[in-house]
């Protein structure tokens, strides 16, 4: 598995021990929204992220399995034991 991350990947999974919002990560991060969408696209793709949507069923954040991925903003995120390994490996 290739653990490697750029900065900005390192800087979004570092917000991401807790489940967040993606205003948080924007806020951590402080680069254009844009840049951390496709960061943040390239995190999950790898398994390294996992995009959550609130359940008033469930009252809880589930995990999607489909996301919009031209409204980013609309979920909320959390960091995989790959994303956290990946993240204390540098």
């Amino acid at each position: 598995m290739d653990l490697t991350l750029n900065d900005i990947e390192w800087e979004i999974l570092n917000a991401l021990y807790f489940v967040e919002p993606f205003q948080h990560v924007l806020d951590e991060v402080k680069q254009p929204a844009p840049i951390v969408a496709d960061c943040l696209k390239q995190l999950i793709h790898k398994k390294y992220v996992v995009a959550l949507a609130w359940s008033d069923e469930k009252q809880d954040y589930v995990k999607t399995f489909m996301y919009d991925s031209d409204n980013m903003h609309i979920y909320h995120y959390l960091a995989t034991k790959d994303g956290l390994m990946a993240h204390n490996s540098k």
